[in-house]
């Protein structure tokens, strides 16, 4: 579970700053689950061009709550959460110096999704919020205010998720100590996990991958593996501690993220399946599939260049659709992987797409 945040401030010197607005979205890694947005009273006066750039004025915050009338539901909501920033290191350290003020040390794991964004969408230009989320086609609104800027941070971790192949951030953020015996654990995992169309990853104690499958229902699919009593199902159920899942929306997706992932995670448990090792071209050398999202008004994209997949990823804007360079950025790219190919081939073959725009 994550809290993905943002905060505006009073400026002025270093640790001396007070809070004017705040915004926490409680986040499973596919919804809001919780929220809290409130203008705060810092008690000090805002720094003029703080006021400019944010359009917060002094008059605006002189009946809004003090820090520590806030306090509590700040702790509440980020319980058991890793907080998620655009520059974590500023919004921590202002949470953590309100909260020293009051005598509280409030201590949580965080990620910054600048950080994570130069590892996983590589070349831009600037990795600011504004300049990021535009050339990423992300919606933005209410610039420099809390809720605007933690509202686009949640877009751009949910395709930095999607972009996170190797479950990285997933991995080394598990942390789970549930001490139950093996039955009443296992029936709460299955309880964790949706109805819906698929890939499901098994975590150990030390948020290690250790078994994926796929299907239309990944809930059908959790509890047949729990139901199994062959020696390789017993010792996934044994070591299980946690369940991820990535919904998929449409079967091509399904098929392309369990194979991609089956290479690149090697679970301990899975078979390793033998892929083709030639592909036939595609009919066209360069064109975009459109499939079902995971949500209404979202797309699949599978986007073929010179008779190569070079990635796939979701959209809910035509812009991103119409712009090829910024559909290059949200897609997650797939090297040139003949199994890709052939799975791509095969589907399309045998099976009808939304939509295939030639280019």
């Amino acid at each position: 579970m994550y809290v993905i945040l943002d905060i505006e401030t009073t400026g002025g010197k270093f640790n001396e700053e007070g809070v004017t607005e705040i915004a926490i979205y409680r986040y499973d890694g596919h919804t809001i689950v919780d929220q809290f947005i409130s203008l705060v009273n810092p008690e000090k006066p805002i720094q003029e061009f703080v006021v400019k750039l944010t359009g917060i004025n002094n008059k605006m915050l002189k009946n809004a709550p003090k820090f520590y009338e806030v306090a509590k539901r700040i702790i509440e909501i980020t319980s058991d959460c890793i907080l998620v920033a655009h520059n974590t290191s500023f919004d921590y350290r202002i949470l953590r110096t309100e909260f020293d003020r009051l005598g509280y040390e409030f201590n949580r794991n965080t990620l910054c999704t600048v950080e994570l964004s130069q590892q996983l969408i590589l070349d831009q230009p600037s990795y600011s919020l504004g300049k990021l989320t535009k050339s990423l086609g992300i919606p933005m609104s209410d610039r420099h205010r809390a809720s605007g800027d933690a509202l686009a941070t949640v877009q751009l971790f949910k395709l930095l998720l999607e972009k996170d192949t190797e479950k990285s951030i997933i991995q080394n953020s598990i942390k789970y100590f549930d001490k139950r015996n093996k039955t009443q654990k296992l029936k709460s995992l299955i309880e964790e996990v949706p109805s819906v169309q698929g890939v499901f990853y098994v975590h150990d104690a030390n948020g290690k991958v250790i078994y994926l499958a796929k299907g239309k229902n990944i809930k059908s699919e959790v509890n047949k593996l729990f139901l199994k009593i062959t020696k390789r199902a017993l010792k996934v159920q044994e070591r299980a501690e946690t369940i991820s899942f990535d919904e998929t929306g449409n079967e091509l997706f399904t098929q392309l993220k369990y194979a991609i992932e089956l290479e690149v995670l090697s679970p301990k448990f899975n078979f390793k399946k033998k892929y083709k090792k030639t592909a036939q071209d595609f009919n066209n050398e360069n064109f975009i599939i459109i499939e079902k999202g995971r949500e209404v008004e979202e797309h699949g994209i599978i986007l073929v260049e010179n008779n190569e997949v070079y990635g796939f990823g979701y959209t809910n804007l035509n812009y991103q659709e119409n712009r090829l360079d910024i559909l290059k950025s949200v897609l997650t790219p797939i090297e040139n992987k003949i199994y890709t190919k052939n799975i791509i081939k095969n589907y399309i073959n045998k099976n009808k797409v939304q939509k295939i725009i030639r280019l």
